[in-house]
């Protein structure tokens, strides 16, 4: 259809927008790569793996962290494509994406079934009031079983057995029928081309040429080429510069008409003035609100990232910040350690989402960070009838200020093989875990549902998960409130002095253990000074750990040979003497590199 304009306006009725969703490995970005090859956007020459993974530490991982959109023409359709990540951690980037579709192609590994995730985003698809495309996808492999995983599936999620499509990502084996299905099953958006402008940003990153450049979703009115823009959150006025689409190459387009998802650039230096969830309206006529965002995502982990560098601190807050915009779960907030200076505290949707930003952190901004072990939020009750939250230990009132401490408690759902029910069961049992459920979903797959502290998640939980199942669990988790625990603060202290770096809040059970863990580890990293340095655990007042860091010695008595004993006994005497002395003024000087290796997430 051509516009008065002479401009090339996509009809609504050949608009499709879609997410794919899945658990992680089950083939999403392989699928994006077939239909990218199938729809003629990508030549064969320029193809390569993982096409729309953009980043280095995607593609060495083999996951997607960000979600990509790409718009793709199909028998005289246009589709618009977004491959989400399937990690539990970014769960949030997938809700972002699935406020800009109609539908959700869902794919399941036709030689594992059901997991986890595939059952949290599609409720997640379901919420939204999604139209839900099923696929069985490596059909190819030889252990693939599509028919029993079709009746898992119609059994689980109630998407009826002959509806699911069978295909292989890897061949290109029925992805032609899957792009049919998307046609023919998937709704075209709704607006009204006349309405005032109503645009949708729901992903956003920053180019240090251009600015600030958004992915938009229309959902009324028209985006035009120039026009003045309102930010109705930032309450911002900007005019465009370029709009356009991708193809996955970013082309440049005159207009975006309703129902069409494109990117957006209007010289926006300041990073939280184009948030995702914000609203893009026209200055001469605006919307009369705006439109519904998405809640802010809530932190669950917390660590501090310190520079190694002191001089880095303000270079760490612009990178925090342009990264921010990129990645909005991320929240952060300056604080100081004695031990290691100024940095920021940080809080993460999870322990992968942590070592990612901290990552990236390092490789896009060229940093190099110190981040302190990983802590959850507590709720501490005073004796005085206040809550604080304690997201840093060393931010703990002190014992006769507390009346009693809450942590906050995850829903965790296992999906597991039959076999692996008893060490998971103790796993879990170990991690004060409750059991709330436990279902077959089939002969031999079973569901299991836990009540479990995130402190006892965050740390190795998946990790342990994955190794006592041979790698053949998954694993969810939601937020579940909180409940009162019995925590205590273990600090460690370095010739009886506190480091704050090092203190944690663990369980009263778990606190020896811990301090045993942390002297011993200590006393391997701390080089040998003057003087013996004691290093001990402490909770409160007593403590339940102590390891030391024996003195350098001279030989003082070399030069004595034969003669009187009382000689060589004054000699290690006035030594004695000198050690105490530098003892009680001397400061232990802990090297960076002890406090990286003692904070490292996977000792």
């Amino acid at each position: 259809m051509i516009s008065d304009d002479g401009t090339v306006v996509t009809s609504l009725e050949s608009i499709r927008n879609l997410s794919v969703i899945a658990h992680v490995d089950h083939g999403k970005s392989t699928l994006s790569d077939r239909i990218l090859e199938l729809t003629g956007a990508v030549n064969a020459r320029d193809m390569r793996e993982q096409y729309l993974d953009s980043m280095d530490i995607e593609r060495e991982r083999g996951i997607t962290i960000k979600a990509q959109n790409v718009r793709v023409g199909w028998k005289g359709h246009t589709l618009h494509l977004i491959d989400t990540p399937g990690h539990v951690d970014f769960g949030y980037e997938v809700s972002r994406s699935l406020a800009a579709c109609e539908g959700v192609v869902l794919v399941v590994d036709a030689a594992q079934g059901i997991e986890a995730q595939t059952l949290a985003n599609c409720y997640l698809a379901l919420e939204n009031d999604l139209e839900i495309v099923a696929a069985l996808n490596k059909i190819d492999l030889p252990s693939a079983d599509p028919d029993k995983y079709a009746e898992e599936i119609e059994r689980v999620l109630g998407i009826t057995a002959d509806s699911i499509l069978r295909l292989s990502a890897k061949t290109g084996e029925g992805v032609p029928e899957l792009l049919d299905a998307i046609v023919e099953r998937i709704p075209p958006p709704v607006g009204d081309a006349d309405a005032p402008l109503e645009g949708l940003i729901f992903d956003s990153y920053y180019d240090q040429y251009r600015g600030v450049v958004s992915a938009v979703r229309v959902m009324n009115g028209s985006l035009i080429n120039g026009a003045r823009l309102r930010f109705m959150q930032a309450h911002r006025t900007h005019e465009v510069e370029e709009i356009g689409v991708r193809t996955p190459l970013n082309t440049p387009v005159a207009r975006l008409g309703p129902g069409e998802v494109g990117y957006l650039i209007a010289g926006i230096k300041d990073v939280g003035e184009a948030r995702s969830g914000e609203t893009v309206t026209e200055a001469s006529r605006p919307a009369p609100k705006a439109l519904e965002g998405y809640r802010d995502p809530k932190p669950m982990v917390f660590c501090g990232l310190y520079p190694v560098e002191g001089d880095d601190f303000a270079d760490l807050r612009d990178a925090l910040e342009k990264l921010r915009l990129n990645d909005a779960s991320v929240t952060y907030q300056p604080e100081t350690s004695g031990a290691l200076g100024f940095g920021f505290r940080c809080g993460f949707l999870g322990l992968l989402h942590m070592e990612i930003v901290r990552e990236r952190l390092e490789r896009e901004f060229d940093l190099s960070l110190i981040a302190t072990a990983p802590s959850v939020e507590y709720r501490a009750h005073l004796v005085t009838g206040a809550v604080v939250e304690v997201d840093n230990p060393s931010d703990l009132p002190t014992a006769n200020q507390l009346d009693s401490i809450e942590e906050p408690i995850l829903t965790t759902t296992v999906l597991l093989p039959a076999d692996y029910v008893g060490t998971v069961m103790d796993l879990c049992q170990t991690r004060r875990g409750e059991m709330v459920k436990m279902e077959y979903l089939s002969e031999e797959r079973l569901e299991l549902v836990y009540k479990i502290p995130l402190a006892e998640v965050v740390v190795d939980f998946f990790d342990q998960l994955k190794s006592r199942t041979k790698g053949y669990a998954s694993l969810d988790y939601e937020p579940a409130g909180y409940a009162e625990a019995q925590l205590v603060k273990v600090d460690v202290l370095l010739n009886n002095v506190p480091v704050d770096a090092f203190s944690a809040i663990v369980h009263r059970d778990k606190a020896q253990e811990y301090g045993r863990r942390m002297t011993s580890k200590l006393r391997e990293l701390i080089p040998r000074q003057m003087f013996d340095v004691p290093i001990q655990a402490a909770i409160g007042g007593r403590i339940i750990a102590r390891e030391t860091v024996k003195a350098k010695r001279k030989d003082v008595i070399a030069k004595c040979y034969g003669g009187d004993i009382s000689r060589k006994r004054k000699l290690l005497e006035k030594q004695k003497e000198g050690k105490k002395r530098m003892k009680s003024i001397g400061r232990v000087e802990v090297p960076q590199e002890a406090f990286i290796s003692a904070l490292k997430l996977d000792e």
